[in-house]
């Protein structure tokens, strides 16, 4: 069974962001929140962790897996040859929906990547912020559903093999309960349940890989290449 903790802003949120932070560290799996759905996240330089959380979605051991990070400076650490235009990007819309494929460091000593480009991105949840800037980068997945196609609440995640930890902030999303501002991200209807717009970054020039909550007109605004 997995442990569940309620966290809501200045109510118990030290507890729950200490417990999900250390059950990360050790290679757990969290159930965490982001602004529009709850993702299942770990260390990513866990590879106990990576390996459970493959083992949960049914991946092969070379399957990629999100990263989440807490701030725009950690993505130099763990990628390389950045364009200018995916700051920029950053810069106008992390936190936020927006995914960005990376080439991966090559000194890392992880497997959440696989061969693949790393597909990073920054929450805009305080929750999940808080974990990450204490466990450092965390691979995330879509949590397993059968029926829903996004989970929004706790209570729609049946019990998961390996979960060690729920972290309850109620039902996506967020934004509009914790004062956060979306600045040019979509308004808090359109988040529920919505997926992150993904721009593959590898090039001389973005590509957009998956349609999202973001716009490509939005993008454009900021880089008209795209």
């Amino acid at each position: 069974m997995s442990v569940r903790i309620e966290w809501q802003r200045g109510a118990n949120a030290e507890r729950a962001v200490s417990a999900a932070s250390a059950a990360m560290k050790r290679g757990g799996l969290v159930l965490l929140p982001t602004e529009s759905v709850y993702v299942l996240a770990t260390d990513a330089f866990s590879a106990r962790g990576t390996a459970a959380m493959r083992r949960a979605k049914g991946y092969g051991d070379d399957a990629p897996l999100g990263i989440l990070v807490p701030s725009v400076s950690t993505v130099s650490g763990i990628t390389q040859n950045v364009p200018n235009y995916a700051r920029d990007l950053m810069d106008a819309f992390w936190p936020g929906l927006l995914t960005l494929l990376l080439p991966a460091a090559t000194t890392l000593n992880w497997d959440a990547a696989g061969k693949a480009p790393v597909a990073v991105r920054m929450p805009l949840h305080p929750v999940a912020l808080a974990v990450l800037g204490r466990v450092g980068p965390a691979a995330v997945t879509a949590v397993p559903a059968s029926e829903e196609t996004a989970v929004t609440s706790p209570d729609q995640v049946a019990e998961l093999v390996g979960l060690d930890l729920i972290v309850d902030a109620g039902e996506a999303p967020w934004a509009e309960v914790v004062g956060l501002g979306l600045g040019s991200a979509p308004g808090l209807s359109e988040i529920r349940g919505a997926s992150s717009t993904v721009v593959d970054a590898t090039g001389p020039s973005p590509i957009i890989r998956r349609a999202g909550a973001l716009s490509p007109q939005a993008l454009r605004e900021v880089c008209p290449d795209l």
